[in-house]
């Protein structure tokens, strides 16, 4: 607490309403003043939940009861950030709290309760008729984004039940929910989002990575087996470098992925990078024997096909020292 604080603004942050019933009793106290950060008692009862105080200051007509810090953090902007739903819920009950003002980094309300996991803070906000379900902070992160990254799957379930949340909101890098909870393995998130009728599950971001690229990078077994069941995913696409999802399991050695990839009747086994390599020399350049095996099964994937140096999956097996892939190769 800032040492600037006045009796009031102390007493609010400890939450001693018979101290707090005491002070605004006095004439000469000012219940809106603000400490060297901005922050006035409502701000630091908001703060740390304390409803009892809140209801006190809130029911006198020179409280402001939106009024931001420095920050451009309002009390209901702490409130939410730290999960206090009583406290959200009476602030809310004042028209003039905009459920929609961000701080001066561009968080709202929502943002945080979403950011931190905090659902029930989450559901209550949307209550209101004026909340933005979609505003983003300044990268462009909206609140299901960083539901998404961080796996908290019932704040994306609040979130979803809307009909106005736009699940293929980017970011300013192109990443949306689904690429993000695919990047960070979040299955749950990735089953709640597919379940969107609305929602695009091949959407790249600026680097052309799609979710399934992100899930076959991560090697998430599980979410690339509920990506490739949709029709709708283009499991050939590759990222800005050229490399297809085939091409990241490949090169990680992960057998079991390359055979999902493989079930797909429009899969392409023999799509090169932009630097000319293939799965198979991926395969080969990491030593992963059983990939190679999978991977020559298929008659439409050339063993002798070489990068734009020339150099084939035999040569590179062979100057990696991996002597059971080049035996594998040579009997091809």
């Amino acid at each position: 607490m800032d040492a600037g604080n006045t009796p009031l603004a102390w007493a609010a942050c400890g939450g001693h309403e018979e101290v707090v019933e005491i002070l605004l009793g006095r004439d000469d106290i000012f219940p809106s003043k603000r400490n060297r950060e901005g922050r006035t008692p409502l701000w630091c009862a908001a703060q740390n939940g304390h409803e009892g105080v809140v209801k006190m200051l809130l029911g006198r007509d020179d409280v402001d009861p939106d009024k931001p810090d420095r920050r451009g953090q309002t009390p209901l902007w702490c409130a939410a950030r730290n999960g206090h739903e009583g406290t959200v819920k009476i602030l809310l009950g004042r028209e003039e709290v905009n459920p929609n003002k961000a701080s001066r980094h561009g968080l709202t309300p929502l943002w945080c309760a979403a950011k931190n996991g905090y659902a029930g803070v989450a559901e209550i906000l949307l209550g209101r008729i004026d909340i933005n379900p979609n505003k983003p902070c300044g990268e462009g992160r909206t609140p299901l984004w960083y539901a998404a990254q961080a796996g908290h799957e019932g704040v994306a379930g609040v979130l979803l039940r809307r009909c106005d949340v736009d699940p293929n909101k980017a970011d300013n890098r192109g990443q949306t929910p689904l690429c993000c909870a695919a990047w960070n393995g979040n299955d749950g998130i990735v089953k709640i989002l597919l379940r969107r009728g609305d929602i695009d599950p091949d959407k790249p971001s600026d680097d052309g990575r799609t979710p399934l690229w992100c899930a076959t990078q991560g090697g998430y077994e599980g979410m690339v087996r509920m990506l490739l069941g949709r029709s709708d995913v283009n499991p050939n696409i590759a990222d800005s470098r050229g490399q297809t999802p085939l091409c990241c399991a490949a090169w990680s050695g992960n057998k079991r992925i390359v055979k999902m990839l493989l079930k797909r009747g429009d899969i392409n086994p023999d799509k090169p990078s932009d630097d000319g390599r293939t799965p198979l020399w991926y395969a080969a350049r990491g030593g992963y024997e059983g990939v190679v095996k999978i991977l020559l099964e298929r008659s439409d994937v050339n063993p002798q096909k070489s990068d734009n140096r020339g150099i084939t999956p035999l040569w590179c097996a062979a100057s990696h020292g991996h002597g059971r892939v080049v035996a594998v190769l040579r009997a091809r």
